[in-house]
């Protein structure tokens, strides 16, 4: 009974170094998650969705239609790297973080969040920014990045190839 209990915990644990804090994920979005050699966890999904998140990163998967597909994450700390394939039409995937919205039909981005901040920064393609509260929202290209904050305006930004390699560092890349 003592080694079944050890053997528990052992898979316990190893449940909870892999999924990370991504607890509560719907059992059907078709994801399944792998941990890489950066110690970020990486997210495959049979829609076409990869996910890599930064050590320590708290998000939720989140299948809204139900369909047994992701279609957003709500990301409360710490940053995404989300690669997303173009398809025509449908809803746009879509990250949700405290202060921010940012959707996209297919492209590559990433979404930092802090405490009173959230960060998005474009790779490749196109992806509309705007507040959880209404407002008027950004769209950022390659290259382009917007800090959003309680209050202030969205302003779109090019950024200096420093910020861009402290945040891909972070997820590994």
């Amino acid at each position: 009974m003592r080694r079944f209990a050890h053997a528990g915990c052992y898979a316990l644990a190893w449940l909870s170094l892999l999924t990370g804090y991504a607890a509560a994920q719907p059992v059907n979005a078709g994801c399944t998650a792998s941990v890489s050699t950066a110690s970020t966890q990486i997210w495959r999904c049979d829609n076409g969705i990869t996910i890599v998140a930064e050590n320590g990163a708290r998000f939720e998967l989140k299948d809204a239609n139900r369909d047994g597909h992701i279609d957003s994450v709500e990301l409360s700390s710490k940053a995404l790297l989300i690669e997303v394939p173009r398809k025509p039409g449908g809803n746009p995937f879509k990250v949700l973080t405290p202060q921010a919205i940012a959707a996209v039909r297919g492209t590559r981005w990433a979404v930092d969040v802090a405490e009173t901040k959230t960060s998005v920064f474009v790779a490749d393609g196109r992806v509309g920014v705007s507040r959880r509260t209404r407002g008027r929202g950004v769209v950022l290209g390659p290259g382009e990045g917007v800090d959003v904050e309680a209050t202030g305006p969205l302003t779109v930004k090019t950024w200096g190839q420093p910020r861009v390699d402290a945040l891909m560092a972070r997820l590994g890349r």
